[in-house]
């Protein structure tokens, strides 16, 4: 007999009105069953996924190894076999998502792929590969990632103009943040000019967490007085609780509640990049302290576990006072000298460049079995022909 008094924390994440999504994906996953007792046991509810996980995927075991040899014997390219690779991985989890995504109206059951990071500062490629993501996958249940780069706002507008439902990521900063959603807004506003239904096109807006803490604590640590000090590990919170603030008042906009009437569905927040980095911290306080109804986290894995074992819930959801709370934090940021413009501004660019890493070493990755998988099926040369 089951024992009803065993707390499961994420049960009470998932009941407080937030969706759990886990921030990986592989082919282990995926065929392992793994991804199946998460969904079953955990409460997940979708997936992201960027070329960092993409990387450490092919690392896992020999499953795309028959993938990778057919691939090389047909000649295909390194950059093709990356998106075939890819978009197959996000093609069998948005099929194993289906349930919950129809369950749940097209809410959940999500799975993001993002663009080739290479393309963040180009517009038009980047809602050219969008586009080619998008019909490859063919599963309603995609998201497609575009960076929140300037150049990726229009691209946003255009993709969501498409019908083409969007993960905004690597969003850092309020400002950032403001354009993302207008930007979104845009993109709802010509498809609905264009006629297309409104319902079908989601959107989450993915805003980065641990990362600002990271950055913010080295430059407080280099400052050194007690008075920056006492600000550390205190600022991603502060800034993500922000967000939601403008979250909230941007619904209340005349032009989106329009877009509402229509049938638009809101861009949800998403809360990344929420694994712990500094042992000093609660290793499950990026989800805990940003459990408001109607948001998702995106977990790793080990942050996912953590959570499952001691995590724990606010006692409210953000209240005027903890927005007040967050403003004088920042405040006092400026007075102790963190110029958090050039933190978030900072954190962008090493963000592109670590995808941009992961994507090149992805490749060499791939290409390196496909040279392998080459080899094996050249025919071994004869002495006689060797003469």
């Amino acid at each position: 007999m089951s024992d009803s008094t065993v707390s499961d924390p994420l049960a009470d994440l998932a009941a407080a009105g937030v969706s759990i999504w886990l921030d990986d994906l592989s082919r282990e996953l995926l065929a392992g069953g793994e991804l199946e007792k998460l969904i079953a046991d955990r409460h997940v509810v979708g997936v992201t996924t960027n070329p960092t996980i993409f990387a450490s995927a092919l690392s896992r075991g020999d499953r795309y190894t028959e993938q990778l040899r057919r691939l090389a014997a047909e000649g295909a390219s390194v950059d093709d076999a990356v998106f075939a690779l890819t978009t197959d991985d996000v093609r069998a989890a948005c099929r194993a998502f289906a349930p919950i995504h129809e369950k749940t109206g097209g809410l959940d059951g999500r799975v993001s792929i993002e663009v080739d990071p290479r393309l963040a500062k180009d517009s038009d490629a980047t809602v050219e590969q969008a586009v080619k993501l998008w019909d490859a996958v063919q599963e309603e249940n995609l998201f497609v990632k575009i960076p929140a780069t300037r150049e990726g706002l229009t691209a946003i507008t255009e993709v969501v103009a498409l019908g083409i439902s969007v993960n905004v990521t690597l969003i850092f900063s309020l400002d950032r943040y403001r354009a993302v959603m207008d930007a979104h807004r845009a993109g709802l506003e010509r498809a609905r000019q264009a006629g297309l239904d409104l319902t079908g096109i989601h959107s989450v807006a993915s805003f980065f967490v641990s990362r600002v803490d990271t950055e913010v604590d080295r430059r407080l640590d280099a400052i050194g007085t007690p008075e920056a000090l006492v600000l550390k590990g205190e600022t991603a919170v502060a800034n993500a609780r922000l967000a939601y603030q403008a979250y909230v008042l941007a619904a209340m906009e005349p032009r989106r509640q329009r877009l509402a009437e229509a049938g638009a569905r809101p861009q949800r927040p998403l809360w990344a990049s929420t694994g712990v980095k500094d042992s000093a911290y609660p290793d499950t306080m990026y989800v805990g302290e940003l459990a408001i109804p109607g948001t998702v986290n995106t977990m790793p894995g080990t942050t996912l576990a953590a959570f499952a074992d001691h995590g724990t819930l606010p006692h409210d959801a953000p209240a005027a006072d903890k927005y007040v709370a967050a403003h004088d934090h920042f405040a006092a940021l400026a007075r102790v000298g963190v110029d958090f413009a050039d933190v978030t501004e900072t954190l962008e660019r090493e963000g592109l460049a670590k995808f941009d890493k992961s994507w090149a070493e992805l490749n060499a990755d791939v290409s390196r079995e496909m040279g392998t998988a080459d080899a094996e099926h050249e025919a071994p040369i004869s002495p006689r022909a060797a003469e």
